[in-house]
């Protein structure tokens, strides 16, 4: 039995399980997004986010314990030198898990893991929306959407004039 056991094991040793997430969140802090299943995503962020809040101060003993979990000095730098320049106002929740569905192969539930401050499509300002217009019937409309119509009385229209009366 597992219980109050916190950490998802994930089905690897632990040696195993640590080599992983180590390259993981290397991958993620060099490429800024990952496509991952959705367990490992969630394990990832419980490793990835106490780094990231590492970086905020940038000291050659916080450098030597984020090198420690990553074993790469690309990553290092690349984690102290921009990616905390992004987030050395933000509190918490560095990175976001989308989900994306499911695996064909295996029925897995698949996820990316991104930083937060690197996803462009999500960081552009959202555009005004349209007034949302609905059809309650057939032929109707609402009174400040239809065309303005000419007045104009029906004894100066020269059809009522001309027009022969049938007896």
């Amino acid at each position: 039995m597992r219980h109050g056991c916190k950490v998802n094991h994930l089905s690897r040793t632990h040696s195993h399980r640590v080599a992983m997430l180590s390259n993981m969140a290397t991958s993620l802090i060099m490429h800024k997004r990952v496509e991952t299943t959705l367990a490992k995503a969630k394990a990832l962020r419980v490793y990835v986010e106490p780094l990231i809040n590492r970086s905020k101060e940038d000291s050659t003993h916080n450098r030597r314990i984020v090198f420690s979990y990553l074993h790469s000095k690309d990553a290092v730098n690349e984690l102290f030198r921009e990616v905390s320049q992004k987030i050395a106002n933000r509190p918490g929740g560095y990175t976001r898990i989308l989900k994306t569905g499911i695996r064909k192969g295996d029925n897995s539930e698949m996820a990316i893991i991104e930083l937060v401050d690197y996803n462009e499509n999500m960081l552009k300002e959202p555009k005004a929306k349209k007034a949302k217009t609905t059809r309650r019937g057939r032929g109707t409309k609402k009174a400040e959407d239809a065309a303005p119509v000419a007045e104009t009385p029906a004894a100066e229209t020269p059809a009522a004039e001309e027009a022969p009366k049938a007896e």
